[in-house]
């Protein structure tokens, strides 16, 4: 598509919003295993951060002066940044204050940019530079073997609790990024396509009930690891924590737009090849035991997230003989149903 085609047809799509949403909420996805998304619609109603947001696929875009908000259309992305910032509209500069502080002007200002013709605000897909789609959570929180089938294959018992432990900042990175490897310790990279939950509200001792109305969305996460450091002692953060360990994106998705987080399929590809393909109804514990359970030890606040396990498939399950650990070159793509496909490069 051209890109005057593409502007026209972005803003074809304000003139018939209600239209839209009503179909959106109903349909199924074009392609399940693909990740298929839906598009972000202005809507009328107010959000904040006791009022998560509703309707919206957002990213965050690479800056000289920080990341820029961006919601996915049909067509490719709004840089409602950028356009806010030419409109005079009051909004969040990213996901991250998105969250913290509430939405402002954002539906305004989708509405009037999307009806306005400006090339310079919309990106496609394939060019835009991708942030991570949250970029300071105060907390990332790790679920470990919390698939069953995936507990079978490496020859461990079903946990009864929650097995828990954590990434640092350091690791977060973006969709298509480069995730070093030379160097480090260790040589046993292996990849773990999983469902992020990003939690909207601050939630402290909440029952299994009402844990995900404490969630503003979820994204596509993948967990690389380093496996002999992992397993060097009982605490993994060693084979977790790396630079670039814990990709994000390129999507955050409202809750809304997911429905059951426990009902999605997922799917990592290797240079193509497919090397997991699961679903969440596969979960232990699932997202809402998740939730209660940590919220039970420490207080969740906006913007935290959690990794909620992967499923079986991993390198580290195979037959030692079939182990081919990740090296430079390679490609990796993680899927999750509704929301989109997280792909890195091992470098």
């Amino acid at each position: 598509m051209k890109r005057r085609d593409f502007i026209t047809v972005a803003a074809a799509e304000s003139a018939s919003i209600p239209v839209l949403a009503a179909a959106q909420s109903t349909a199924a996805p074009q392609d399940k295993a693909r990740g298929e998304l839906p598009s972000s619609l202005p809507r009328s109603g107010r959000s904040g951060p006791m009022a998560p947001a509703t309707g919206l696929i957002l990213a965050n875009l690479r800056g000289s002066g920080g990341p820029r908000l961006a919601v996915r259309i049909e067509h490719g992305l709004l840089d409602v940044t950028v356009a806010a910032n030419a409109l005079g509209f009051s909004i969040p500069q990213s996901t991250d204050e998105l969250i913290s502080a509430g939405e402002g002007q954002l539906r305004q200002c989708m509405a009037t940019a999307l009806a306005s013709h400006r090339d310079e605000w919309f990106v496609s897909e394939d060019s835009a530079l991708f942030a991570p789609c949250i970029s300071n959570p105060q907390k990332i929180v790790c679920v470990g073997l919390n698939y069953r089938r995936h507990a079978r294959e490496i020859g461990m018992a079903e946990p009864k609790v929650p097995i828990l432990f954590n990434k640092f900042n350091n690791a977060i990175t973006h969709h298509r990024a480069s995730v070093p490897t030379r160097g480090l310790p260790g040589n046993h990279f292996d990849y773990e396509v999983e469902l992020v939950v990003v939690m909207g509200r601050r939630c402290v001792d909440v029952s299994e009930e009402h844990a995900l109305d404490h969630v503003f969305g979820y994204c596509t996460g993948n967990d690389f690891s380093e496996r002999s450091y992992q397993l060097i002692t009982s605490q993994w953060v060693a084979g977790k924590s790396s630079d670039g360990f814990a990709p994000l994106g390129p999507y955050l998705v409202s809750a809304d737009l997911v429905g059951d987080p426990n009902q999605l399929k997922l799917e990592t590809r290797v240079n193509g090849e497919l090397r997991q393909s699961s679903n969440t109804s596969d979960f232990i514990f699932n997202c809402q035991q998740i939730i209660s359970y940590c919220s039970r030890l420490f207080p969740l606040e906006p913007g935290d997230i959690i990794f909620t396990g992967t499923p079986e498939g991993v390198i580290l399950g195979m037959p030692k003989e079939r182990q081919v650990w990740l090296k430079p070159g390679d490609k990796v793509a993680t899927t999750i149903e509704k929301l989109g496909t997280l792909e890195i490069n091992v470098a």
